[in-house]
């Protein structure tokens, strides 16, 4: 069997260190472009999981393109209700997709669309469905306005989507992270560290990520027999600020686990204001490893989005060729990244 490449095994070929080469994998700052230009090509060439993937799916799509004949295709719709910031996960993500469908021959147009969009079922104006060859959602989570969407009769991909609680998926592809298993696997690890006050903050009706990441929360606390205690959980959308719900708390659980990081950090800057202190008297942890996270020391689970990009144009590309397939709803790996927040002094932060 193959080796496995680790971040260290790419580390030592380049005489670099292993903070280095993470940095330059997990998209972060710190590092000269020329440094981490070489970081990735040595990444391909080794055959890092992650960039091993990533080059088989771009050399797939050339050969599809020589196979049709390069040139222009169409055009794509990218459709969302609100525009990304460097920390959000899709703004990485959406860089990646567009050179990979700029190489396969299509333009991709933003169109934002608004509470007014939402209510009424209308398209945005700018958005004309006959000029578009294909639609990729993001932020899109009302589900009347995705079966609108969905009705419009073209090809259509939404990252995450609609809460799917009440057993109804949209027809439609879909693509998300994997939510479950990293979870999982802390909340097993912090109830054998004795951590068996487990709180989740985050409203899981907002999106199916968000309610997948809830049921493994809940799940992984059923399976290890350990009692949920509701008043530590902030889930529904109750109307609640995170401040007054944290105020309202006669104690505090042992564990936060959160929806997302921006959620874990407003929740510890309203802990650490009224004098309790991460992780010494809470330990909390996010998802998705934004920018921020390591600024705060945040256990938080990280997202492969160039794996995310690369699939997402697989999969909107196959469908634009073949529109009778099966719908298909895809997973990508996720891994969880330990520091501070749950670590304390116990050890070094840890990424698998």
């Amino acid at each position: 069997m193959k080796k496995k490449v680790t971040i260290q095994d790419i580390a030592d070929e380049l005489g670099l260190s292993r903070n280095t080469v993470s940095k330059a994998i997990n998209n972060t700052e710190g590092i000269s472009d020329s440094t981490r230009e070489k970081i990735l090509q040595k990444a391909v060439e080794m055959g890092y999981k992650q960039f091993s993937y990533v080059q088989s799916q771009m050399q797939a799509q050339q050969k599809e393109a020589e196979v049709e004949g390069c040139g222009y295709h169409g055009e794509l719709a990218l459709l969302t209700t609100k525009l990304f910031s460097q920390s959000h996960f899709a703004s990485v993500m959406m860089d990646r997709f567009h050179q990979e469908m700029a190489q396969a021959g299509y333009t991709l147009n933003t169109h934002r669309v608004d509470k007014e969009n939402i209510v009424k079922l209308s398209l945005p104006r700018t958005l004309q469905t006959s000029r578009v060859s294909g639609l990729i959602c993001f932020e899109l989570f009302d589900y009347r306005y995705g079966e609108m969407l969905c009705s419009l009769g073209l090809p259509i991909l939404f990252v995450d989507g609609p809460c799917k609680r009440k057993g109804k998926s949209l027809p439609c592809d879909q693509l998300y992270m994997e939510n479950t298993v990293e979870l999982t696997r802390l909340v097993r690890d912090l109830l054998s560290r004795g951590k068996r006050k487990i709180g989740f903050l985050g409203n899981w009706e907002h999106c199916q990520s968000f309610y997948e990441r809830y049921l493994a929360f809940r799940n992984a606390m059923m399976m290890e027999g350990a009692p949920v205690e509701e008043r530590f959980l902030l889930c529904h959308n109750k109307g609640l600020e995170i401040d007054r719900f944290l105020s309202e708390l006669k104690s505090m659980p042992d564990v936060f686990l959160c929806a997302n990081d921006f959620v874990a950090m407003d929740a510890m800057a309203v802990l650490r204001k009224r004098g309790f202190r991460v992780p010494d008297d809470v330990l909390f942890c996010g998802f998705d490893d934004s920018p921020e996270s390591r600024l705060h020391s945040l256990t938080t689970v990280h997202i492969h989005t160039q794996i995310m990009a690369c699939e997402a144009a697989r999969l909107l590309l196959s469908r634009i060729r073949e529109p009778s397939l099966d719908y298909r709803t895809v997973y990508t790996e996720t891994y969880l990244i330990e520091r501070e927040s749950t670590l304390g002094s116990e050890k070094e932060p840890q990424a698998t």
